[in-house]
C-alpha cells in the first residue's frame, strides 16, 4: 500500500487524513502550525518537520493549503516538495488555486520525473468529515487510475476533467455557482424575516421545491443558530471569487452576478469577518 504524505491539516485536510488513516494508509503529515497535527498523530499519523521530509518518506504527496502563494512556498520554497527526490512520485494539490500555477507545477514535476494533479474539492467541512467530497481533477490520464481509489476514500464523486489546470477551472465554475446560491440563500432569509415569516418553516418549505440547494440545506440552519464557524472561510471564498473573475477576464467573458457576490464578500472582509464561515454573509444585513 502506498505511503501518503499530507501537507496542510486545516478544517478539511485533517478530516481527509483521518479517512486515509482509517483506510489503512501510512500518512506522513506536515502543517505550518504543528499543534494542528497533534490529534492526527495520536490517531497514527507521522509528523515530519518539512514538506521535503514528507515528500522523501511518501509515494503520493497531497497538499491542501490556503492561497496560491502558500502552494508556491511548499512546492518551490526552501525545504519544499521540489527540493526532494521526486522521481516516480505523484503530487496532488487539493488547494483551490490558479490554473496557471497548476500548469507550472505539472511542468516542473515532469522535468523532475514525477507526476502531478490539481484536485480541488467541493463539499466543505461536512463533505470532508463524511467522506463525501466532490473532487475535480486535472492531470495525466495515464496514471489517473492509480490515484482514483485513494481519492475515493474521502470523495463521493471523482472525475478527471482534463489536462493540468482543468481541475482548477472546474472548481472556479463550482465557486461561481456557489456564489449564486449563497447570495440567494442570504437574501431569501433577509426577505422572509422582513415579511415576518417563520424562518424555519420557510427553509423547510422552499427546500422541498425547486429552490432547494446545498447552501440552503447546510448553511441556513447554521445562520438561525447564529453559528458562523467556518466550514469554508470567508477569506478563502473571496480568494476563489477573485481567481474566477481573473480567469474570466482572460477568456474575455463578463460575469456580473459573480462580480456582485465578490463585492459583497469583500465588504464582509472589510467589516472584519474574514475568519467566519461563508454563511456570515447575512451579517451585512443582520446585526448579529
Amino acid at each position: 500500500m502506498e505511503k501518503i504524505g499530507f501537507i496542510g491539516t486545516g478544517v478539511m485536510g485533517a478530516s481527509i487524513v483521518k479517512h486515509l488513516l482509517t483506510s489503512g494508509y501510512t500518512v506522513n503529515v506536515y502543517n505550518r502550525t504543528k499543534s494542528k497535527t497533534d490529534e492526527l498523530v495520536k490517531e497514527g499519523a507521522i509528523w515530519q518537520d518539512t514538506p521535503k521530509d514528507v515528500t522523501n518518506k511518501s509515494d503520493i504527496i497531497f497538499s491542501m493549503v490556503g492561497y496560491p502563494k502558500d502552494v508556491e512556498e511548499i512546492y518551490y520554497g526552501k525545504n519544499g516538495i521540489f527540493s526532494a527526490d521526486i522521481i516516480g512520485k505523484i503530487l496532488i494539490d487539493m488547494t483551490t488555486s490558479t490554473p496557471s500555477l497548476a500548469q507550472k507545477i505539472s511542468q516542473t514535476a515532469r522535468e523532475k520525473g514525477a507526476y502531478s494533479f490539481d484536485a480541488p474539492v467541493s463539499g466543505g467541512d461536512l463533505g470532508a468529515k463524511n467522506g463525501t467530497l466532490t473532487t475535480m481533477v486535472g492531470g495525466d490520464d495515464a496514471i489517473f487510475d492509480k490515484v482514483k481509489p485513494i481519492l475515493n476514500v474521502f470523495s463521493s464523486k471523482v472525475n478527471l476533467q482534463g489536462k493540468a489546470g482543468s481541475g482548477q477551472h472546474t472548481k472556479m465554475a463550482n465557486q461561481i455557482m456557489i456564489a449564486g446560491t449563497m447570495t440567494g440563500m442570504t437574501e431569501l432569509l433577509v426577505y422572509a424575516k422582513s415579511a415576518d415569516l417563520d424562518l424555519e418553516k420557510v427553509i423547510d418549505t422552499v427546500g422541498g421545491g425547486s429552490a432547494a440547494n446545498w447552501s440552503l440545506t447546510n448553511y441556513a440552519p447554521r445562520i438561525l443558530k447564529e453559528d458562523f464557524t467556518p466550514g469554508f472561510f470567508v477569506k478563502h471564498f473571496l480568494k476563489d471569487l477573485n481567481i474566477a473573475l481573473e480567469e474570466a477576464e482572460k477568456m474575455s467573458i463578463d460575469l456580473p452576478a459573480t462580480k456582485e457576490a465578490r463585492n459583497l464578500y469583500q465588504a464582509l472582509v472589510d467589516k472584519g469577518f474574514e475568519d467566519d464561515g461563508t454563511q456570515a454573509l447575512i451579517k451585512l444585513w443582520w446585526d448579529i
